[in-house]
């Protein structure tokens, strides 16, 4: 069976919880829920691994070269600050798909810019809980179009 991995950044964990008029009222286990039976739907497996920690979302790209064709990513809020990140992303030979919940680009100007986005395959940002199911599909047709 195909594998993708979801890794989610930092503070998602607290999803439903932390703001939720930017995020929404879902739950990290609630998203990672859909995700999974929408992977059950394509006969695929879908991994989700959520950490706070840089090294760790580090750890989880580099890892899931060996068993994923590709990875939706939610950096949080090291999307605007993380070299070592766009550097992991960059390295590995299976595509990045960057999502986000909330629009950055509508927000505060500190978060429109993402330093991991251009080693992305693409972008997907601004449709809640949606923009993790997007950003699979767009992986999943990737994936069949090779």
């Amino acid at each position: 069976m195909d594998s993708v991995l979801i890794l989610h950044g930092p503070n998602l964990n607290l999803l439903g919880r932390r703001e939720p008029d930017v995020y929404g009222n879902l739950s990290l286990d609630a998203i990672d829920q859909q995700l999974k039976r929408f992977g059950e739907q394509k006969s695929l497996e879908v991994r989700c691994i959520q950490s706070n920690h840089e090294g760790a979302l580090i750890d989880a790209l580099h890892s899931a070269e060996a068993w994923a064709f590709g990875v939706v990513f939610n950096p949080g809020g090291y999307t605007h600050t993380s070299v070592a990140l766009r550097d992991a992303v960059a390295a590995i030979h299976i595509p990045v798909v960057e999502v986000h919940l909330s629009n950055i680009h509508a927000r505060e100007q500190f978060r429109r810019r993402s330093v991991i986005a251009p080693v992305c395959h693409g972008s997907i940002s601004g449709f809640g809980y949606l923009s993790y199911l997007l950003g699979l599909q767009a992986l999943i047709d990737l994936h069949l179009k090779k």
